[in-house]
């Protein structure tokens, strides 16, 4: 190894980055969990003798020893290990490495560099995950110290009350009585609280029953005079009018509730990025010949497609088989059709963002409209929204990509 020197900025930047990777194991030690941790740096590493001495040159070498020199004396509290070097037949002893605690550490390198952690703040989140019976590790405490205040004290509150209930099957995740957590803290953190808790309460409590709202669109039942739109739920005890032979699912409310007549249709309302949870396990969907996914041309809609159409993919938990789904003015071609109605932004005027995510269950025609909207490069719009498409439209396009029933 070719020998070098550390100048005191040199060896901080060092200490810096050792600092960022190590503060939660070293933090973590203090409190009986792990091994101690110290943070060293090598000052001159490879220049053990004298000839190594020469080949950096005398005059680099004495310039470097002043530095250190200067650092020992602005820094007295500061450990620099010293070890001897015979240089021109004469032995001294010279600085070698630079030794701290986790203290020390953060107060050098906080002088020149931002923190990269508040100690004292850390020291007390591990004081408080421990005395809640928490799980605490390197990873669970650097985790919680990236919380913001407020959710770091949902979490600690959460731990408590799950090691005081051991079992959460009698509330849903909005009925959980811890305060200040809701729904989209635990869509948030809950891995944290998991990882923390030693439990996942996501999968403890109970789940909400899926409710679709659909439309009946069969023109003979239409012609009936019974209730076109209605509302399912699953485990209850009541069942669709009729079994389906085509299921269409659209994101859009109105597109549901005005979808033109078709046989043997029923038009379920989506849900948006819930549809693959909400309408996979629905057994009178997995029974029906074919599945019709339609949503908006966006990031977003090919997105849940995607999602859906994976969900499918799998058995039923009743066994039921998987079950493909086709989409509907989806793809490239549709893209260009109705390009007039594309727009770059959302309702609010905010710019749409591109999506970097490879969807992996969009067909080749799907794909390439996805790419095309969802780009990072330039694109004439990133949005066709549903209900700009006439209904007309999708229902003689509904018609176009299934085959026909037998006979």
């Amino acid at each position: 190894m070719t020998g070098h020197l550390l100048t005191p900025s040199d060896a901080i930047e060092k200490l810096h980055r050792q600092v960022e990777r190590k503060w939660p194991a070293s933090i973590c030690a203090d409190f009986g969990a792990g091994d101690p941790v110290t943070f060293s740096v090598p000052l001159r590493p490879g220049v053990s003798t004298g000839t190594a001495v020469a080949r950096i040159g005398y005059a680099a070498w004495h310039e470097w020893h002043m530095h250190w020199r200067e650092f020992t004396d602005r820094h007295p509290d500061v450990q620099i290990v010293r070890k001897p070097v015979s240089i021109q037949g004469v032995k001294a002893e010279y600085p070698a490495t630079l030794v701290a605690d986790l203290d020390t550490a953060a107060a050098l390198v906080s002088a020149t560099n931002p923190p990269p952690v508040d100690v004292a703040r850390a020291r007390a989140l591990a004081s408080s995950l421990l005395l809640t019976g928490a799980i605490l590790t390197p990873a669970t405490l650097r985790a919680t110290c990236q919380l913001q205040t407020d959710d770091a004290e949902v979490l600690l509150s959460a731990v408590t009350w799950l090691r005081r209930n051991p079992d959460a099957s009698a509330w849903t995740a909005r009925q959980l009585p811890v305060p200040g957590m809701h729904t989209k803290w635990l869509d948030t953190h809950g891995a944290l609280l998991r990882d923390v808790a030693g439990r996942d309460v996501r999968d403890e409590v109970r789940a909400r029953p899926a409710v679709l709202h659909l439309t009946y669109a069969d023109p003979e039942h239409a012609a009936s005079g019974r209730r076109r739109h209605d509302a399912w739920t699953t485990g209850d005890t009541h069942d669709v009018a009729y079994r389906p032979r085509i299921v269409l699912v659209v994101e859009n409310r109105d597109s549901r509730l005005w979808f033109p007549l078709v046989p043997d249709t029923i038009v379920v309302e989506g849900g948006g990025k819930a549809a693959a949870a909400r309408l996979a396990n629905v057994p009178w969907l997995r029974a029906a010949d074919h599945v019709v996914y339609w949503g908006d041309m966006d990031a977003d809609g090919y997105t849940i497609l995607n999602g859906f159409r994976a969900a499918l993919a799998e058995p039923a938990p009743d066994g039921a088989p998987p079950k493909p789904v086709t989409s509907l003015l989806m793809d490239m071609t549709d893209l260009h059709r109705y390009a007039a109605h594309g727009v770059y932004h959302d309702k609010s005027g905010r710019p749409l963002k591109p999506s970097p995510t490879a969807l992996s269950h969009l067909t080749e025609a799907e794909t390439a409209a996805y790419n095309t909207i969802a780009t990072a490069g330039p694109t004439p719009f990133r949005r066709i929204e549903q209900e700009a498409i006439p209904l007309t439209d999708a229902a003689i396009r509904l018609l176009d990509v299934l085959p026909e029933s037998p006979s």
